[in-house]
């Protein structure tokens, strides 16, 4: 497991204060399921692409699903993100986004909400 990506102790420490608590039975090791989150995310896998060094596919994806719905993920990034300070760079992302060939004649239809009133008005 030495060159899969693990956190470090130290990480693991710093998020943990945001981990919802645990209902009776414990939790399958923390630092080995979210490492398996991070890889998974990072390297654009399908879930059940995981090492198995991480655990079971399904632990993966339904702690991800679990946390991510009651906010964790959120509380821990806006916490690690307050720490830094203000940023000295601001970056902008433009990605570039290709639309169906249909796409285009669905504002014709109606079936697409209209962008600005200057559309309505030509």
């Amino acid at each position: 497991m030495s060159d899969l990506f693990l956190l470090s102790e130290s990480q693991l420490r710093r998020i943990e204060p945001y981990f919802p608590l645990s209902h009776g039975i414990a939790r399958v090791d923390d630092r080995r399921v979210l490492s398996g989150i991070i890889f998974v995310i990072r390297n654009g896998l399908r879930w059940r692409d995981a090492p198995a060094a991480y655990g079971p596919h399904k632990t993966l994806y339904n702690r991800f699903i679990r946390w991510s719905r009651l906010g964790v993920f959120d509380r821990i990034f806006e916490a690690l993100a307050a720490q830094g300070g203000k940023p000295d760079r601001l970056m902008i992302d433009a990605t570039h986004l290709k639309a169906h060939r249909t796409a285009a004649s669905l504002l014709k239809k109606g079936l697409f909400p209209a962008v600005s009133d200057a559309q309505k008005a030509a």
